[in-house]
């Protein structure tokens, strides 16, 4: 067609690569601004740029090849149902065998070896690996997957990964170097592989041996066990009624220090629950907090605006170039390269917990399913009794947004601006890598002192009480669905000289919530980073001196109370717990990093407030 661009041409051809590479006919291929994904037979690939940048094709081309592969020669069933249940061995399991699919396409075509080694430099450039500096700062199943694909492909390590895999290459090659040799020979056979797999994983001591632990009956159990009757009889009557999960959970907790119990737990009676709460769900067990719009602000906030002509709610890159904006966040990663290993062991801690509230659950004495074998000699002995099957659910995690709030003040200014934008760039990765959104704004006034709005106040003949008398600026670093790799630099901007003023809290949660309130994720989440009480000396020097500070309080009290956002703000030297109930105040800004992942996970862990 004549109104075709070249962007539209790429779509199609690609498109009719997938379906031949995948030999399904009806795989169709999207674009994407957000992480690429698959769903069934539909493709979401990275964006190109309009001029086709061929480095971006590439891009494009290799995640579209290694979803049709994955179409191709992954069962999805068989994957799942020997997969570990511990979260770090779970995501190993993952990533070899996508490892695998994906060697199938590269050993027999050089042109898809070329693209998936497009897709994995730019995977990789988003992975904590890449910025590891010691080997507790390497993720496992990042470096396995990349050692594992040396072997099978020949192909080289990216760049940027090359020095966190060195950290760990000799622990991983002494314990699973032999199962290496193995795994290269059954690459056509995911049976033989999936099982040399999991040797694999007890070697590098990442999931037990199922064969020494036959007296749990969890669901690794009920499919290789049949053979230790009297074992599985006697735990029989514990476990027809019920999900399976919080034997996982024991198994879970050891690679997180008991962590683990208790988000199973939870879990485990959030599930049970859902047959009581009928079509509410989840839902059901939380607060009654009504979606209200924010027209319906209570009256007695006693808070006005003199006027909103001059406030503005800019994104970061409008604010500077884009040259600009490079060299500000090369400013920031130089200032930061010694805490950045610390951050980012604790964003590796978060994502385990994350994986962890996704543990698998079985339903026992089905009509249909999947035989279980554990049973089978209850038949035996009463040959009347009818075959018993299972059925393998995964426990719902809920969709999730976060809103990470950073307080623009000029009282910020220096080493606890850069570490809150440090961290908002590490805890963002980690989110993506789990499938959570984040959102990342930051708030502060256009200038010092009033600026326009009290100039129009002083024309207009200084009326009493004119209520909030400076020019708002909401900064959007970088929007719930747009990928960090594309507003990372953004948040360089907070090294920019000058950008910082003053602060209105009030006004700038009430924005933050907003924007939430329009999200449809079921989870929504506000966490606030800020180090003192609202100030701004042209508002406080014509109304009462706690006329910020009230405003504030109300509007907490109001999300706290009503709203189906999670609020938790983080103090910075400033003892934020008397305005808000979930809260941490630290006095020294190194453990920002740290205390931003603790409260997250809290948040993950427990439902409601």
């Amino acid at each position: 067609m004549a109104d075709e661009t070249p962007l539209d041409r790429f779509k199609q051809a690609l498109t009719g690569a997938s379906r031949a590479l995948s030999r399904e006919p009806e795989v169709e291929v999207a674009w994407s601004a957000d992480n690429p994904a698959a769903s069934g037979k539909s493709f979401r690939v990275p964006l190109p740029g309009r001029n086709l940048p061929p480095e971006q094709a590439r891009e494009a081309r290799g995640f579209a090849d290694s979803f049709s592969l994955k179409l191709r020669h992954h069962n999805t069933a068989l994957h799942s149902r020997n997969a570990p249940p511990e979260p770090v061995a779970r995501a190993c399991y993952d990533t070899v065998e996508q490892v695998r699919y994906e060697a199938l396409g590269a050993n027999n075509f050089s042109g898809i070896a070329g693209n998936l080694d497009a897709a994995t430099e730019l995977r990789t450039a988003s992975d904590p690996i890449s910025r590891a500096q010691s080997a507790d700062d390497v993720p496992l199943q990042s470096a396995l997957s990349l050692l594992l694909r040396e072997k099978l492909t020949g192909r080289p390590i990216p760049a940027r990964a090359q020095a966190g895999v060195e950290m760990v290459r000799h622990f991983i090659e002494e314990r699973a170097g032999a199962d290496f040799e193995a795994l290269a020979l059954s690459l056509d056979d995911q049976t033989a592989f999936q099982s040399l797999a999991l040797d694999m994983l007890r070697h590098l001591e990442l999931t037990k041996d199922e064969g020494k632990d036959g007296g749990e009956d969890d669901e690794g159990e009920d499919e290789e066990g049949g053979e230790d009757e009297g074992e599985d009889d006697s735990d029989e009557d514990s476990g027809q009624n019920e999900p399976q999960t919080t034997e996982m959970a024991g198994e879970s907790s050891e690679s997180e220090d008991g962590e683990g119990d208790s988000e199973s737990e939870t879990s485990s009676e959030e599930e049970m629950n859902d047959g009581e709460a009928g079509d509410e769900g989840e839902e059901g067990m939380m607060p009654v907090r009504p979606n209200r719009p924010w027209t319906d602000l209570p009256e007695h906030f006693d808070y006005k605006v003199y006027t909103t002509r001059f406030d503005e709610e800019v994104e970061a890159s409008e604010l500077c170039d884009q040259e600009e904006l490079d060299r500000l966040r090369a400013y920031l990663d130089s200032q930061l390269q010694g805490l950045q290993g610390i951050v980012t062991r604790l964003a590796n801690r978060l994502q385990r917990r994350l994986m962890a509230q996704q543990n698998r659950s079985w339903d026992f004495d089905q009509e249909e399913g999947i035989l279980d074998a554990a049973r089978l000699a209850r038949v035996v002995t009463m040959p009347g009794h009818a075959l018993s099957y299972k059925v393998e659910r995964d426990i719902e995690f809920k969709d999730t947004v976060v809103t990470l709030l950073i307080d623009n003040s000029g009282s910020m200014r220096g080493r606890p601006i850069s570490i809150a934008a440090i961290s908002a760039d590490i805890m963002a990765r980690t989110l993506e890598r789990c499938g959570v959104k984040v959102e990342i704004l930051g708030f502060t006034t256009r200038t010092w002192k009033g600026g326009q709005s009290r100039e129009a106040w002083l024309a207009e003949g200084k009326p009493a009480q004119p209520g909030r008398l400076n020019d708002l600026r909401h900064i959007i670093y970088k929007k719930a669905d747009e990928p960090l790799r594309r507003a990372r630099r953004n948040l360089g901007l907070m090294m920019r000289e000058g950008l910082l003023k003053e602060n209105i809290d009030g006004e700038a949660l009430q924005w933050a919530h907003s924007r939430l309130l329009a999200r449809r994720e079921d989870r929504r989440i506000l966490m606030v980073i800020s180090d003192g009480a609202p100030v701004d000396d042209s508002t406080l020097s014509v109304n009462n001196a706690g006329y910020l500070e009230t405003h504030l309080r109300k509007t907490i009290e109001w999300i706290e109370k009503l709203s189906p956002v999670q609020l938790v703000a983080i103090g910075i030297g400033h003892d934020v717990t008397r305005y808000y109930k979930r809260a941490v105040t630290i006095m020294d800004v190194e453990q920002l990093g740290g205390t931003i992942i603790e409260q997250l996970a809290g948040l993950f862990e427990v439902e409601g407030k």
